[in-house]
């Protein structure tokens, strides 16, 4: 059974950076694309990042510029940099592997003002 486990989150001041990672129970990533979503309270999930098998790769608008996924096939691990925090990226950031429709747990990012 694949198993996704997000790691990295944290506390950070407006304007700093974390790096997120997703890592699988297996050979995944590799083969399937990837999204990084996020669920603020009090608001739904929202799509935040994508990744192809490919490596194609995509953003929502709000995090262009500033968010960046990627991906080591070696350690099946997928990653989102995240650089020049708001406090509105506030959220429990999950990623879900596609091809197995399955979700990691999640990890809290807070930013403060």
């Amino acid at each position: 059974q694949v198993q996704l486990v997000e790691s990295g989150g944290g506390l950070v001041q407006a304007g700093g950076s974390l790096r997120l990672s997703c890592e699988a129970s297996g050979r995944v990533f590799s083969g399937s694309a990837t999204g990084w979503y996020r669920q603020a309270p009090g608001k739904q999930r929202e799509l935040v990042a994508t990744i192809t098998s490919g490596g194609t790769t995509n953003y929502v608008d709000s995090v262009k510029g500033r968010f960046t996924i990627s991906r080591d096939n070696a350690k099946d691990t997928v990653y989102l940099q995240m650089n020049s925090l708001k406090p509105e990226d506030t959220a429990v950031y999950y990623c879900r592997a596609y091809a197995y429709g399955v979700w990691g747990q999640g990890t809290q990012v807070t930013v403060s003002s």
